[in-house]
Order: structure tokens, then sequence, then C-alpha cells
């Protein structure tokens, strides 16, 4: 009788531990969801901003065509794609572009001096802030997804229940990976 109160309590224990690793994964899977969530909001805003930015400069700068439809068409991906590489490959084209398009109007004074476009340029300075730390905050909790799934022993539950690994932003241009050189010599 002993025995079977034993076998019992393991049993229980065992279920126990089940459902409180499910429920761990689940919190987390959930929590990566949110996490991408927030990084699609602020894509979004970047994406609704790009037009206007393009817009209040496009008389300005007759000569710089290129890279204002450069720009256009790199939002334009970046709406279109899905899932999270790909975007993030889109994005940081985007991103590119839109640098581009910075320093061009740089050399523009009276867009330099235009409060709106400097109002644009400002908004987006800060969306691409706010990208960075949701990112951040995605990789974060992506990486603690993908490591309470393969750790054991909740390796025995994510792969049964099917649980993925999620995929993390990274930085995938070599140009971007490259050390600035930084130059003191005074002239």
């Amino acid at each position: 009788m002993i025995a079977l109160w034993i076998i019992l309590g393991i049993a229980a224990v065992a279920i126990l531990w089940v459902i409180a690793a499910y429920n761990s994964l689940i919190s987390l899977k959930n929590q990566t969801l949110n996490g991408w969530k927030q990084i699609d909001v602020q894509l979004k805003r970047r994406h609704d901003l790009i037009p206007n930015l393009v817009e209040a400069v496009k008389g300005s700068m007759k000569f710089e065509q290129n890279t204002l439809t450069q720009v256009i068409e790199a939002r334009n991906k970046a709406i279109s794609v899905q899932g999270i590489a790909d975007k993030a490959v889109q994005e940081n084209i985007l991103s590119g572009a839109l640098k581009q398009l910075f320093a061009l109007v740089e050399n523009y004074p009276n867009l330099k001096s235009s409060e709106n476009v400097s109002k644009l340029q400002e908004e987006l300075t800060s969306t691409e802030n706010r990208i960075g730390f949701a990112r951040q905050f995605y990789n974060d909790i992506a990486t603690r997804f993908n490591i309470t799934q393969q750790t054991f022993p909740n390796n025995l539950i994510a792969g049964p229940f099917g649980f993925k690994a999620s995929e993390l932003f990274e930085v995938t241009d070599q140009k971007e990976k490259e050390v600035p050189k930084v130059d003191l010599n005074i002239k």
C-alpha cells in the first residue's frame, strides 16, 4: 500500500512539473509574440512617417529623385514582407536608404532650415531609437524562450508540444558590422 502511495505521489509531482513547464513555455512564447508586436507598431509608425518626409523634401531635391525613389521602394518592400528574418533584412535596407536621404538633406540649406523637415527627421530618429529598443527587448525575451526550450528538462516538454525556436534580429549587412574608422588628427 505504501508503494502505491509513493507511485501516486511521484506521478502527481511529474504531472505538476509538466503543467508548470508547459505554462512557463506558453508564457515565454506570448512574451516573445508581444515583443514582436512592439517592433511591428514602431515599424508601422516609421512606414507612416516616410511618405510625409519624402513629400516634404521632394520639391527641393529635384536632382536627388533616385534617392527618394529608393526610399519609397525600400519602404514598400519592408511593408510587404512576412517573417522576422525577411522583415529584418528589408528594414535594414530601408534604414540604409533613410541614412542616405538624411545625409543628402544636410546638403540642402533650405531643407536643413525647414521646420517641417526637421520635425519629421526628429520623429524618424526617435522612431529608429524605439525600434532599436524594441528589437533589443524582443531578442532578449526570444533568447530566454529559446534557452528554456533547449535546456533539460524543459526540452522534454517543448519538443512533443511543438514549440519552435524564435528567430532573432541580427545585423546581416557586412558594412554595418565593420568597425567605424575614426581619424582624430588635426589638420
